[in-house]
């Protein structure tokens, strides 16, 4: 008894022996991170701004400057962070959603608990993956509450601890403020956005929320100093997109997708730092980075199936050329945007191009500015810049950010540019193929594959044809009816993707797509739904409407949620034409189900009721 508890005081001590050898020499870590907001800081030139914490960080770390999110909302770019994977590759790109995820793929505190930090996260998770014991729950923290932090974990045990900010989130600037701290009169609105009461107010609002953002940066830097603990730890601070008024969060620009990046380093581990205090650096980094990156500092080595590279640290990478982001669906509003950043300039490629920017969204409409805007729009008093958010997009952009920071003027017409345009146009078509990008799979077939499986292994198997899938896409949204006999042909084939591209490109098209219209007819019958509703949109199109309306208002009794949300979002383009299947539009509207607050369901609700709304109006101008 004596010489097995002898064996066992001993294997503990040796245990104990081995963790602090592990543990002592690795820095603590604290992430802030606030919500919504682009770096617009005193620190990053921004002369309106009210940041004077923010501007002493910058002044004793390392200030980024061409730092981005992977996604222009926060579940989808949280998604990213939490596991050092692009959302695409899983197929959780799609904003509020919870598709399944392979059980190989550990969010980054596990890898952190198992080298001995105490992990800690203090407010939001929402990493929009479905919850699985073992992968999403509060076993993945030590703690995880609006109360977490560091200072529970056990004597000299290192720490990785988040602060998550609402302050500065979109939610904020709903109502209108009785009192501002920032001058509405004197704020500098970008030239995208017109001059109206509600927009200045919004704007200034939004400056007031990022000054009482950095006040609460503030105090968390006092409290780790007031813990003796700023001289041991490595602090980042940075927002999770881009934001927060329309054309920024949701948005693929610079004004969606680019972060602040603040990261300050204690002298004892300042040979990890890119460069001294107060210093700058162009290194493109972004959220597929930040995990790797943090092993990296900590000492941990970096799991193989993760896509980012660090950028500090040990391990640290040679530096890349472009941060790779993406838009799916947000909310009730499907979309499909992919787009490449380097130091100076940013591509976008819309693949659904015939949609306009300015897709009525429940939730970003409760800010008074949108709808002034909407408003502006409707009365024909914007010039072209502010005009173009309502209108179908362009195929492909391209903008020199150092000269038009404001992403304005499209450069992927002009022939001076053609060999930048091709660059990026070939990087964003390498990153989708090498990444197995799932984002062309439409998601109520999403929805069915993640009842037995994962869309990332789907994205692996034969049943995904990525290269034909990725070319089927590309050719369906050039515009050029010179592609049609090819997207004709491919209607019947047998990947149902392929079909479902083949139709979207028929739908682009319009009245071009005319030689194609007794494929399209077929294809009413197809055994898969997303591909029956993009025929009906096509031959609605073409001037069809009875059939047309009969696969529609069948496709709204359909148990899968997207299936209604896709057939909606076709009745809702054809306006007074969708008027005989309004009876069941106003079912789906009413449906007390579906409004569950946060639900994935609640999409349909909002198209529908968006869609009777439009009727009651008797449909003005967009």
């Amino acid at each position: 008894m004596l010489r097995s508890l002898f064996v066992l005081f001993f294997c503990m001590a040796c245990f104990l022996s081995v963790w602090a050898q592990q543990t002592k020499d690795r820095p603590n870590i604290l992430w802030i991170v606030s919500e919504d907001n682009s770096p617009l800081l005193g620190c990053y030139g921004d002369k309106f701004a009210t940041t004077p914490n923010l501007d002493k960080l910058a002044k004793e770390g390392v200030l980024y400057r061409n730092a981005f999110a992977s996604g222009p909302a926060c579940a989808i770019s949280r998604t990213t962070l939490i596991t050092g994977m692009y959302a695409t590759s899983m197929g959780t790109e799609q904003m509020r959603s919870t598709y399944p995820i392979p059980t190989f793929i550990k969010f980054y505190p596990k890898y952190l608990q198992e080298a001995g930090y105490y992990t800690t996260n203090n407010g939001k998770e929402d990493y929009n993956i479905a919850k699985k014991p073992g992968l999403w729950d509060r076993k993945i923290w030590d703690e995880s509450s609006n109360k977490a932090t560091y200072k529970n974990r056990q004597p000299g045990q290192p720490f990785f601890a988040i602060f998550n900010l609402s302050v500065s989130h979109e939610s904020s600037i709903h109502r209108q403020a009785a009192t501002l701290k920032h001058d509405p009169e004197k704020v500098q609105l970008p030239p995208y956005h017109p001059a109206t009461p509600e927009m200045k107010h919004d704007w200034a609002l939004y400056y007031d929320k990022v000054q009482a953002m950095d006040q609460q940066v503030g105090k968390l830097l006092r409290e780790l100093e007031e813990a003796g603990l700023a001289e041991n730890t490595i602090v980042f601070y940075y927002s999770d997109h881009g934001g927060v008024l329309a054309r920024s969060k949701r948005f693929m620009n610079d004004s969606g997708l680019r972060v602040p990046l603040l990261i300050r380093f204690p002298k004892k581990y300042a040979h990890l730092a890119p460069g001294k205090p107060g210093s700058e650096t162009d290194r493109v980094v972004s959220f597929i980075d930040f995990a790797p990156t943090i092993f990296s500092l900590a000492g941990i080595r970096v799991p193989g199936h993760m896509q980012g590279k660090p950028f500090l640290g040990e391990q640290q990478a040679p530096e890349k050329e472009f941060a790779f982001s993406f838009r799916g669906r947000i909310d009730e509003r499907d979309e499909l945007i992919r787009s490449v950043r380097d130091k100076k300039y940013r591509y976008v490629r819309n693949f659904l191009p015939h949609k306009p920017y300015g897709l009525r969204n429940e939730y970003l409409w409760r800010a008074p500015s949108i709808g002034s805007w909407e408003k502006s729009y409707k009365a024909g008093t914007l010039n072209a810049i502010q005009a173009a958010f309502w209108q179908p997009k362009p195929t492909e952009e391209l903008y020199d950010v150092t000269a038009d920071p404001h992403n304005i003027h499209n450069l992927a017409g002009d022939k001076k540019y053609r060999e930048v345009l091709e660059k990026m146009r070939k990087a964003t078509h390498d990153m989708m193929l090498q990444s197995r990008d799932a984002g062309f799979i439409p998601e109520a077939m999403r929805v069915e594959i993640s009842k037995t499986g994962t869309s990332y292994d789907y994205a692996r198997s034969a049943a995904y044809p990525l290269e034909k899938i990725l070319e089927t896409a590309e050719m369906a949204t050039t515009r050029d009816a010179g592609h049609l006999k090819q997207l004709t042909e491919r209607l019947s084939d047998k990947s149902p993707i392929v079909r479902y591209w083949s139709a979207n490109g028929c739908i682009i098209l319009g009245r071009q797509a005319q030689a194609a219209k007794p494929e399209l007819t077929k294809l009413l019958n197809d055994p898969e739904p997303s591909v029956r509703i993009a025929a009906a949109e096509a031959l609605y199109g073409l001037g069809e409407k009875t059939d047309v309306l009969q696969v529609l208002t069948q496709s709204l009794t359909s148990e899968n949620d997207f299936v209604r949300v896709h057939a909606l979002t076709v009745l809702e383009t054809m306006e007074k034409d969708a008027q005989p299947a309004l009876p069941a539009i106003k079912q789906i509207a009413a449906s007390s189900e579906s409004k569950k607050k946060g639900s994935i369901a609640a999409h349909d609700v909002q198209v529908a009721t968006h869609i009777i709304t439009r009727f009651r109006e008797g449909f003005a101008k967009r």
